[in-house]
């Protein structure tokens, strides 16, 4: 089973986000890893960012100072959900292009309305998609199978001859894998029918921004 979220292409930076974009060294020098995984008391909250090498500047279909953005939207949602939410349950945020997914559990639809709303609020966001389920938290052993069918999607990608593993970013919860990036309807397909072929896959959501062959022969 798909489903499909998309997003066009923005054409008008916020100053902000001109104000980022800055050399490929500079920022290669001060990336900063982010913590997989941080707790909140009770309540755990994890961010998709992580270091910005070089090779990943390179070839990252995002600006540089687009990923150093996500990161720092990342970072700012652990005050966020904190206030949203407090110690009540478990959230997982992540943004690729100012779009921003959550994911996760929470008690009631009222948490789940508040923690999308104070994601929505902070600075350069441009599109909230609010997966989070009202239920109980999943539990260690859900989230180390999640790790698993994330790691398996990732490989099956790199072994796929005809698409770009790195333009993919692969998000899991309960199970359900989330497919986040800047691709065309071609690859979109592709990258959605190798994860449904993975093994523990129950559902496929694409939360993907579309771009014309075009646009990525002008990325490219």
């Amino acid at each position: 089973m798909t489903r499909t979220t998309t997003l066009t292409p923005s054409t008008n930076p916020s100053p902000a986000r001109r104000a980022l974009r800055r050399p490929l060294l500079v920022l290669a020098t001060a990336a900063v890893a982010l913590p997989a995984l941080l707790p909140l008391g009770g309540c755990a909250l994890a961010i998709g960012g992580a270091a910005l090498s070089v090779p990943m500047l390179l070839t990252d279909r995002r600006t540089s100072g687009t990923q150093v953005e996500d990161e720092g939207i990342e970072f700012k949602a652990l005050a966020r959900v904190r206030e949203a939410a407090g110690d009540r349950g478990h959230v997982n945020v992540t943004s690729y292009n100012r779009l921003v997914l959550v994911t996760g559990e929470v008690p009631a639809e009222a948490d789940r309305e508040a923690v999308g709303k104070a994601v929505g609020r902070i600075e350069n966001v441009a599109s909230v998609v609010n997966e989070l389920a009202v239920a109980g938290n999943s539990s260690i052993g859900n989230r180390s199978n999640d790790a698993l069918i994330t790691s398996r999607v990732k490989a099956s990608y790199v072994d796929a001859k005809d698409l770009q593993a790195n333009a993919i970013k692969v998000v899991t919860e309960r199970s359900v894998v989330f497919l986040m990036g800047r691709v065309t309807e071609r690859e979109a397909a592709r990258a959605a029918e190798i994860a449904r072929s993975v093994t523990g896959v129950q559902k496929v959501v694409r939360v993907f921004e579309m771009l014309t062959e075009e646009d990525l022969a002008k990325l490219r």
